[in-house]
């Protein structure tokens, strides 16, 4: 996992519309890189949701915000128009990017050990720095605690 200080990696992953966004393309901008396990699902969409209630104002502390998971373009764009979420959403089928943020961990359920997708959210600044890593994310106020944080950074 990534720490404060570190250097985000950059990546090229493809939207839902099949174009490709990197993170070097948004230097300049604060970023909120999210990671969550599955689209439409119901942790997943709280914390869509709570995101997009305050997109408006996220954009205006000057940050933009990208989620990623493994699903494909076709579901992003269902879960991106079923909810009316404005950023963007990002596809990583093989987890190169996931695995490099440190999102890909260890999980339990029902007493069964895999591996899946962790909520894991950083903030990287302008010049591509980790200001913030949220590494217990509640997902129905992670959109009210990332522009708290924006605005106080």
């Amino acid at each position: 996992m990534l720490k404060i200080g570190d250097k985000a990696p950059d990546f090229k992953l493809k939207d839902e519309t099949g174009r490709e966004i990197s993170l070097s393309s948004l230097r300049g901008k604060r970023v909120v890189i999210y990671f969550y396990p599955k689209d439409d699902t119901p942790g997943c969409t709280k914390e869509a949701c709570s995101i997009r209630d305050v997109y408006d104002d996220i954009l205006e502390a000057g940050a933009v915000v990208i989620g990623i998971s493994k699903d494909n373009a076709r579901s992003h764009e269902r879960f991106k128009r079923k909810y009316n979420l404005p950023f963007y959403l990002l596809s990583d089928p093989e987890n190169k990017v996931i695995e490099q943020y440190g999102a890909w961990q260890e999980k339990k359920m029902f007493g069964k050990t895999y591996m899946g997708i962790a909520r894991i959210t950083y903030i990287v600044d302008e010049e591509g720095i980790v200001k913030k890593v949220y590494i217990k994310v509640k997902p129905e106020t992670h959109g009210g605690e990332l522009l708290t944080d924006l605005r106080n950074i």
